[in-house]
């Protein structure tokens, strides 16, 4: 069990938007859908891309790189690798799917918390 600390205020990020934030070490993706903010690794587990600039679409961000996609709400895969054939076959092979890693969120007084 670990301690939750201070990501944001509340009122830092717009409904369907996200943020990159840095917490005791952690590269950490910070998004809010609807009411309800989220918290997973910021780097793709497939080749490291910095899935804040990626695009966010509901509760899915797309990774800039090479178009993975994951759901921010328990960092399951919705898409490993943008496209078909050779190449992602072969890219399969090096580095197979792999969902992001979460974390527990707590918002409160205007604060949104994670656990590290």
């Amino acid at each position: 069990m670990g301690k939750f600390v201070e990501a944001a205020k509340k009122d830092d990020l717009a409904n369907e938007m996200m943020k990159e934030v840095k917490i005791e070490g952690h590269d950490i993706l910070l998004a809010r859908v609807g009411d309800k903010y989220y918290a997973i690794d910021n780097r793709c587990p497939h080749l490291g891309g910095n899935l804040s600039r990626g695009r966010l679409e509901g509760t899915v961000v797309t990774c800039p790189v090479h178009g993975s996609q994951f759901d921010v709400t328990d960092g399951r895969i919705v898409r490993w690798l943008k496209g078909s054939g050779p190449l992602q076959t072969v890219s399969k092979l090096f580095k197979g799917p792999k969902p992001v890693a979460t974390y527990n969120v707590k918002v409160g007084d205007n604060k949104v918390l994670v656990e590290i």
